[in-house]
């Protein structure tokens, strides 16, 4: 009988795959045509030609990267009154067949909602469940969930949990990559991914409980329910590192969703990106919100009234410049409220013209036959003066945020001018090169200073103007294109207009999005939220304006020195202080899918013994090898890899030790071992602890615990996240006394 259904579903799974070819054959038919099209030399004939050619690629893009178990569940349903059952399938997209009749359901439609959440006790409609595991497009083995005992024909003995599939994806051997788990998302799971759009969620859950797959799953889903909002504002996704972002990259396309923005923090401010942390102390400093407070007098500081009358040579004659007309312009400028780069302009052409006046006032005095219609020309000669040029930057600079946030650091007498309450030992933890690369700490920094200066130029600013005045022209070209070319219901008019914009090379919305650092997303999901400072919170409610926010993490692996002790205290920023039952709302993961009970029992001891928050959870499985401590790191990847059992490693180190234990590693083992990111590709990953969060890997091997709690304020967080990202192996490094928690290991 297995065999007999096995044939069946190959059998249905095979015409699904047929109708996925032929879509594919479809769209790349009219690619074809579309790229032969003779539009001549009009320029939005060539953009509406080059815009449908990307919807098609884009087509054709999605149905290949959701080729792989592209159907991986079925439901049956009540029979009809012929008493047929009826099946419903589940897969990654939604597809129909030529007659338009429903073959495949995309898993986020509600009809499939059944799949992930029904019961024995709450069916939901449902009387079966089945999980179709496969390699490629071969159906390898089928598993049921009897939800309603009537089809074991009375006999509710030995009714089936349906754990295989689970459990199979849980033990297999990592890649360096995350895989979705659309075929596996559990009941609590589904509830948060379908959970609504607006409004701020908070997703807590403890290592291995699904947070980070929950919110890209959540992201797709978002993408598919609310793609009319999502789809021209995009969604950003932060996550807490390159390495991080490396891992989980692949798991959007295979769901069919691409117009998504991955970005750590370092990454927020376009044109910089900041890979490297500063010290705690720096860090800690840097994610206080009064560095928003010193940001804006800084700006302020650079709009300066002179000491003393100023002489200025123009065309021979010598002007006196004094500090009441720089003062009145500066007062006329800032009363506009615009930031300080536009509000320069207005600084200028107040100065210019009080200053034109008194010169013609003063050839006057002297005689000249002169009066008000010479003013432009008066005016234009003192633009062009070298010495006018002078004395107004220096009342009134232009600045870059680069360039206002470097002289900060790197000018130690500005700085205590604008802290006078500062301790000096805060002021030394600020003082550095000019030249010094910007940290991440400092994204937040740019980001504040950019909001206080505004556009560097006038240019800029026009060209901003500029281009919203272009998109309103390109809505409605694209609403008549859609027209001419016969294909509503197949683009709108937004997304098309969002394709005529001539950025880079046909730029998406998420790669515009990812240039223009005032770009706000329709959502914003921000993983290992935990680790995020005061500033760096103030960054993301700019970019998602709207507080529709999926905030995932878990306080208790809090290892950042700025990061908060509690959710409301890291919400604070985000619903400013208004912590209203309708503003936010907190759902918990319980169940621990990753990490294996050994494991966890260790790492929980060890978080209690420290007293961190940990969120209690459940394990649903244990593994095969037990927590070992060796005394060198060498020995314990020689150990792991004389197993033969394969899969990826993580050997996970402070900075301060990762080169000279790098050096050890390359000499045993040669070029498997990859450091950060690049670890990832390679078998073994070399990593500190900040690297490693979010990220998994069959055996993990934890260098010297002492050294990485005594790392900083937090670290007995940071070790806790370098244990729980084992899903087979740990081995713990240490030559003397393991923290807190530990010592009762054999």
């Amino acid at each position: 009988m297995v065999d007999t259904e096995l044939a069946r579903e190959q059998d249905y799974v095979a015409t699904l795959y047929a109708r996925l070819d032929a879509l594919q054959r479809e769209a790349e038919a009219q690619l074809k045509a579309v790229r032969i099209l003779d539009v001549g030399g009009n320029h939005q004939s060539r953009s509406e030609r080059d815009t449908f050619a990307r919807t098609y690629e884009d087509r054709i893009v999605q149905l290949r990267e959701v080729d792989d178990r592209l159907a991986f569940g079925r439901l049956e349903t009540a029979p009809e009154e012929d008493g047929a059952p009826v099946y419903r399938y589940i897969g990654r997209v939604g597809l129909r067949d030529e007659n338009l009749q429903p073959i495949l359901l995309d898993w986020r439609v509600p009809q499939a909602s059944a799949f992930y959440q029904a019961t024995a006790a709450t069916p939901l409609g449902a009387r079966s469940r089945r999980h179709l595991l496969s390699s490629g497009r071969r159906i390898i083995r089928i598993e049921d969930e009897i939800l309603d005992a009537a089809l074991l024909e009375g006999d509710t003995a030995n009714l089936h949990q349906g754990e295989g599939a689970l459990l199979s994806a849980l033990t297999a051997q990592r890649t360096g990559h995350m895989s979705d788990i659309v075929s596996t998302i559990q009941a609590e799971q589904d509830r948060i991914i379908r959970s609504e759009l607006n409004g701020v969620l908070v997703v807590q859950g403890g290592p291995g409980t699904g947070k980070t797959a929950v919110a890209l799953h959540r992201a797709a889903y978002l993408l598919y329910t609310h793609r009319d909002r999502l789809q021209n504002a995009g969604v950003l996704i932060v996550g807490p590192s390159t390495s991080f972002l490396q891992y989980i990259e692949a798991v959007l396309p295979s769901l069919g969703e691409t117009g998504v923005v991955l970005a750590s923090v370092g990454q927020l401010f376009p044109g910089v990106e900041a890979g490297h942390e500063d010290a705690p102390a720096v860090a800690a400093l840097k994610g206080q919100t009064f560095m928003a407070d010193l940001i804006a007098r800084a700006v302020k500081s650079r709009q300066k009234v002179p000491a003393a009358a100023q002489k200025l040579l123009v065309n021979g004659d010598t002007l006196v410049l004094k500090p009441q007309l720089i003062e009145a312009a500066i007062h006329r400028a800032r009363s506009g409220g615009k930031p300080h780069n536009e509000a320069r302009v207005v600084f200028v052409k107040h100065a210019l013209n009080a200053l034109a006046r008194e010169w013609l006032e003063q050839l006057q005095r002297q005689g000249r036959s002169m009066d008000d219609t010479d003013l432009p020309m008066l005016r234009e000669d003192l633009r062009l003066a070298d010495d006018v040029r002078v004395a107004l930057n220096t009342a009134w600079l232009p600045l870059t945020p680069q360039k206002l946030v470097q002289d900060l650091y790197a000018r130690p007498q500005w700085l205590e001018e604008l802290t006078p309450r500062w301790r000096a030992a805060q002021r030394a933890l600020l003082h550095r090169p000019r030249d010094a690369e910007f940290t991440i700490a400092d994204i937040p920094l740019l980001d504040e200073a950019a909001e206080h200066l505004g556009e560097y130029s006038a240019v800029d600013a026009a060209q901003k103007r500029e281009a919203k005045e272009q998109r309103k022209r390109d809505i409605e070209n694209a609403e008549l294109a859609i027209k001419n070319m016969d294909v509503k219901g197949l683009v709108n008019a937004k997304a098309l207009a969002d394709n005529f914009a001539e950025l880079g090379d046909r730029a998406t919305t998420a790669e515009r999005a990812a240039l223009d650092r005032s770009w706000t997303y329709g959502h914003v999901i921000v993983d290992e939220a935990q680790e995020l400072s005061p500033m760096q919170w103030r960054l993301l409610m700019r970019r998602g304006p709207r507080r529709s926010f999926t905030i995932v993490g878990d306080i208790a692996q809090a290892a950042a020195a700025a990061a908060a002790d509690s959710w409301r205290e890291a919400l604070a920023p985000v619903l400013e202080a208004s912590f209203e039952a309708d503003r936010w709302r907190l759902e918990e993961l319980t169940v621990n899918y990753r990490t294996p009970s050994q494991i966890a029992e260790a790492a929980e001891e060890m978080a209690v013994a420290h007293g961190l928050p940990i969120t209690a959870s459940r394990t649903v499985r244990a593994s095969d090898w037990p927590v070992v401590i060796v005394t060198d790191a060498v020995d314990a990847l020689r150990r792991e890899r004389a197993l033969g059992v394969g899969g990826t490693v993580a050997v996970i180190v402070v900075e301060e030790h990762i080169d000279a234990l790098a050096e050890a590693l390359d000499a045993e083992f040669g070029d498997i071992v990859g450091r950060g990111a690049l670890g990832l590709l390679r078998d073994v990953a070399l990593l500190t602890p900040h690297d490693s969060k979010g990220l998994e890997f069959d055996a993990v091997i934890v260098v010297d615990p002492t050294a990485i709690v005594a790392a900083s304020e937090r670290g007995a967080g940071a070790l806790y996240v370098a244990m729980t990202r084992a899903t087979q192996r740990l081995y713990l490094v240490s030559d003397g006394p393991l923290p807190a928690g530990l010592s009762d290991l054999p």
